[in-house]
């Protein structure tokens, strides 16, 4: 991808310098003096201060755990490496794009597009759609509107996954914000509704329609990336197919040891992955992105 001359976006959160182990050892330790407070009436009395005092804090829109994380746009140079900051900028670049590219589309269809903030973290983070450790992969939270990613990530797409390339993390972000287009369209919302009351299966089936959706959303970012900002270089169309097959359901459960399962599947096999992402890199239209009505 050429990226390097590309617009940075503002719209990012970076929490790296949070250690959620320590907010959780904090937890710990408050676990473990509890048997003690409970023992005594001062024990007890500072024990109900304390709930009370957070739980007013909180009444107040005041949450002393956020308190703790910083926000800072720019990571501290003396902490992170120049391949740490370089990843960073590559983020913002994709993430300004984005930006650009939907901004563009939703004024087509008479809309306003709302931003949305990408927050870097380490090891684990909270969120409005509750706490989320890395192990889980990049994900967006409605209830925030923000796209959260562990750029270890990456590194495991390389080492674990087999999918290396600028374009193939490119795409991951490109996906979340797919997620975030379908919830200002409503669709995030629809598809909730559907799902409530049905089977297992049936909500399954819904969740693979709209991952597929995101992938085509995605794949609709690389048609402007390319057509509008020429960021698209040989070998890169590869790269992101290579990527959204080696995260197909299938592909995962097999690598798991376990059969091949499709009631359980939740995102779409590595075949659907890469043909709607295709459908969307080669159309650049967001009714071609219809997974809903699509023949199956």
């Amino acid at each position: 991808m050429d990226w390097k001359g590309g617009r940075r976006s503002d719209n990012i959160e970076d929490r790296r310098d949070f250690s959620a182990a320590g907010a959780g050892a904090g937890l710990g330790l408050l676990l473990r003096l509890l048997p003690f407070l409970l023992q005594t009436k001062f024990g007890r009395g500072l024990l109900l201060v304390g709930v009370l005092g957070y739980f007013g804090l909180r009444f107040l829109g005041i949450d002393l755990l956020n308190l703790a994380a910083p926000t800072a746009v720019a990571p501290s140079q003396q902490q992170f490496s120049a391949q740490d900051q370089e990843l960073v900028d590559f983020v913002s670049v994709v993430l300004a794009n984005t930006e650009d590219t939907w901004t563009m589309l939703f004024q087509q269809m008479g809309r306003q597009y709302k931003k949305p903030k990408l927050v870097l973290f380490r090891n684990g983070v909270s969120s409005a759609c509750g706490f989320a450790q890395s192990a889980m992969g990049p994900f967006y939270c409605p209830g925030d509107n923000k796209l959260y990613i562990d750029l270890s990530f990456y590194r495991d797409m390389k080492t674990k996954l087999g999918a290396p390339g600028d374009f193939a993390q490119a795409y991951v972000i490109a996906h979340e914000v797919g997620h975030h287009v379908q919830n200002l369209l409503g669709v995030a919302a629809k598809v909730n509704q559907l799902q409530q009351g049905k089977d297992k299966a049936a909500v399954n089936r819904l969740s693979v329609l709209q991952e597929l959706q995101a992938d085509c959303f995605a794949g609709i970012w690389g048609h402007y990336a390319d057509k509008n900002f020429r960021m698209i270089e040989d070998g890169d169309l590869e790269e992101a197919l290579n990527a959204a097959s080696a995260i197909g359901d299938d592909k995962l459960q097999q690598q798991a040891g376990g059969r091949i399962r499709p009631e359980a599947f939740t995102h779409g096999t590595s075949k659907q992955r890469m043909e709607w992402f295709k459908r969307g890199m080669d159309t650049g239209d967001v009714k071609a992105c219809n997974t809903f009505n699509a023949t199956r």
